[in-house]
């Protein structure tokens, strides 16, 4: 598996975000796959992962599943369903893969679940392939 490229300010992703979750995200060439604990410091509700944040981590594997693929893209369009509340201490898996690519858009999907294969969340995406200036500073930022 190899990681994906990422930005170094990112919340997600990014080593130099010091608020931030600093996942690192891998690709077999089929999915993107990271790894990380619910924080505490993360809570919605007392002993609850906030589920903006499950959301959040869920785009990112979907976006960092396109950008395996050497193409960048923006988020166009989510939508998220929660199947449990995830417990802060759980450990989570997130995956995510490009279903099917229609000219400069890009459907994906993705899942978060527990060490035991208890399914948290899953998600749906449209992203649309960046051109010009735009693709320019995604580009950049992942060059930093």
């Amino acid at each position: 598996m190899e990681e994906v490229l990422k930005y170094p300010g990112c919340f997600v992703c990014g080593d130099d975000n010091r608020c931030g979750l600093k996942a690192k995200f891998y690709s077999d060439g089929n999915q993107v796959v990271t790894e990380l604990t619910a924080q505490r410091d993360f809570e919605g509700y007392q002993d609850i992962y906030h589920g903006g944040i499950i959301a959040t981590v869920l785009d990112e594997v979907m976006v960092k599943a396109i950008l395996a693929d050497q193409r960048y893209a923006v988020t166009a369009e989510m939508t998220v369903r929660f199947f449990k509340p995830v417990p802060v201490g759980e450990k989570l898996r997130f995956v995510g893969k490009i279903v099917k690519t229609r000219g400069r858009m890009f459907i994906t999907e993705s899942e978060a679940t527990g060490e035991d294969g208890t399914v948290f969340a899953r998600a749906t995406g449209k992203y649309i392939e960046a051109r010009g200036p735009l693709k320019q500073s995604l580009v950049k930022s992942t060059e930093q």
